[in-house]
């Protein structure tokens, strides 16, 4: 199977009917394709990556102009075709003796293993030794479509975890968090949701022919068997999109049945690969154009990759994800600051956009969940963008605060020794941060419209969030107390606990000062 010039990819078109294209196909304007239709969530997020990946590098736009040409009118098939044509041959997916899709082009040797091994949760050697696949067992896909196999290829090079000694992790790290700007109309083509991701060539450099620099699995793999790295200035920039930490061959595929992912028929299913260690070890200041990363603000250490996070994504995060958050150094993606300063403008008559953010949350080697969020985004002005900055900080600062009250003392409402106490509290403040959530996002709306001028948001917002605050947290600590069964089932613990809790909230700094600028002293 060639990705390029075979119908591999699920979609679903404008009427509902489910079907598989070529990559070209996504340009069609009769009964366009409007969603791809991937049998896992991160399949899905892995197939979005791939044709982005595409079409930065067979199809970028000259500049902003002809970008914007383009999202006006989306290209013909035809010309798509022709373009994506000059990639087909680094896209085969098998190969006996040549280039394979991010596939080692030299693996004599190398450890067999079965297909599932490249699903990111499977579970590892070690574990199916001992017999400790107590959650996730083994022998759940034994044999992949092509089109299934191709994904899971993907997903496993682009978020490679540690694997063990020598088998690295990805470009960005293990377990990156992923941002797509994605308009919010209903009905969007899938063109338009890939195409606002996609950089002209001002912004980001092209390639004139296929290359190892960019396509790794063309040329001899960079090992790192004496821990020799790869840093961008090894590599063309478009190197991103393609990174290869693994060394991997897919075995020769059997005989045809059905996925046991997809569940699709196939003329062929594979089975097996093999695997070597000491592939390519991606150092340095490596920022990959669609992933946020934390800046240090001394600038002694390299921007690190945000990643995936027990408690999932929410609007404590936003900051980083949307804009910057001044309080820990997080970025937004290249691509999002691009939509920030560029294209927002277009779509803001338009019902705007959305941020969708997803990655696995991994230990180590282990996957322990994936999240995935939608979040808004704004136009903004500079001076608005600044504004909205500092006061969704300052919204955002009060809920850590509170958080951090609430969760002390439903220990102490828990526990004659709270002190003493070992244990994990992390859903008391997931139960806060969603509770919470919807709230902020509405008085985030009033923050995006109202003026900037370098002064305090309107003091309603302030007074509005300091009700919600106090009335999430006395709901989720009734709840976690008055529902649940603490030791020795002490009324008065959990009355001395509400009173201490609620002197701690009126009494924090940070609170203080918002109601200050609220304009209040006392919150109901």
């Amino acid at each position: 199977m060639n990705l390029i010039t075979d119908p591999w990819i699920p979609v679903i078109r404008q009427n509902g009917q489910f079907d598989w294209i070529a990559p070209w196909q996504i340009a069609e304007t009769e009964n366009p394709v409007i969603e791809i239709n991937a049998p896992r969530q991160d399949f899905q997020g892995a197939m979005y990556q791939l044709l982005i990946g595409l079409l930065q590098t067979g199809f970028a736009p000259d500049d902003e102009e002809q970008w914007l040409e383009y999202w006006k009118e989306a290209p013909t098939p035809s010309e798509l075709q022709a373009r994506f044509a000059t990639l087909s041959p680094a896209f085969d997916l098998f190969s006996d003796d040549g280039p394979a899709f991010l596939q080692d082009l030299d693996l004599p040797d190398g450890e067999a293993k079965p297909i599932a091994a490249l699903l990111i949760e499977a579970p590892g050697g070690k574990t199916l030794k001992d017999n400790l696949d107590h959650f996730v067992k083994r022998g759940l896909a034994n044999q992949l479509c092509p089109s299934c196999a191709a994904t899971a290829l993907f997903t496993l090079q682009t978020n490679a975890p540690s694997g063990g000694v020598g088998h690295r992790v990805g470009l960005r790290g293990g377990g990156p968090l992923t941002t797509l700007v994605l308009p919010k109309a209903s009905q969007t083509m899938l063109w338009q949701k890939l195409w606002l991701n996609v950089f002209n060539q001002e912004d980001l450099q092209s390639v004139d022919k296929l290359e190892s620099s960019v396509m790794p699995w063309l040329g001899k793999t960079r090992t790192s068997e004496k821990g020799q790295i790869t840093t961008q200035s090894d590599v063309h920039p478009l190197h991103a999109y393609w990174g290869m930490p693994r060394r991997i061959r897919l075995s020769e595929p059997s005989e045809s049945g059905c996925c046991d992912l997809c569940g699709s028929h196939a003329e062929s299913l594979f089975r097996e690969y093999r695997t070597k260690n000491y592939g390519t070890n991606y150092d340095g200041a490596w920022q990959h154009p669609l992933t946020p990363y934390r800046h240090d603000p001394k600038k002694v250490n390299l921007p690190l990759s945000l990643k995936g996070q027990q408690g999932g994504l929410g609007y404590r995060h936003w900051l980083g994800l949307a804009l910057q958050d001044d309080s820990n150094g997080d970025k937004a993606a290249k691509i999002v600051r691009h939509y920030n300063q560029e294209r927002g403008r277009m779509l803001a008559d338009k019902g705007g956009a959305a941020l969708w953010c997803f990655g696995y949350d991994m230990d180590n080697m282990k996957a322990r969940c994936w999240y995935e969020a939608r979040f808004p985004v704004f136009y903004l002005s500079a001076q608005q963008q600044t504004d909205l900055i500092a006061w969704a900080g300052e919204l955002i600062d009060a809920a850590r605060e509170t958080v951090k009250i609430l969760r002390n003392e439903v220990k102490a409402a828990w526990f004659r020794r709270p002190e003493d106490a070992k244990g994990d509290m992390s859903q008391i403040d997931a139960q806060f941060w969603q509770a919470s959530e919807a709230e902020f996002f509405r008085l985030l709306d009033s923050l995006a419209t109202a003026p900037g001028d370098g002064g305090m948001a309107p003091a309603e917002i302030y007074a509005d969030w300091l009700k919600v605050l106090i009335a999430k947290m006395l709901q989720v600590f009734e709840v976690a107390t008055l529902t649940a069964v603490p030791e020795d089932l002490d009324l008065k613990r959990i009355v001395n606990a509400k009173k201490s809790m609620l002197s701690r909230f009126h009494g924090n700094k940070t609170i203080k000062q918002l109601k200050t600028q609220a304009k209040t002293e006392e919150v109901a």
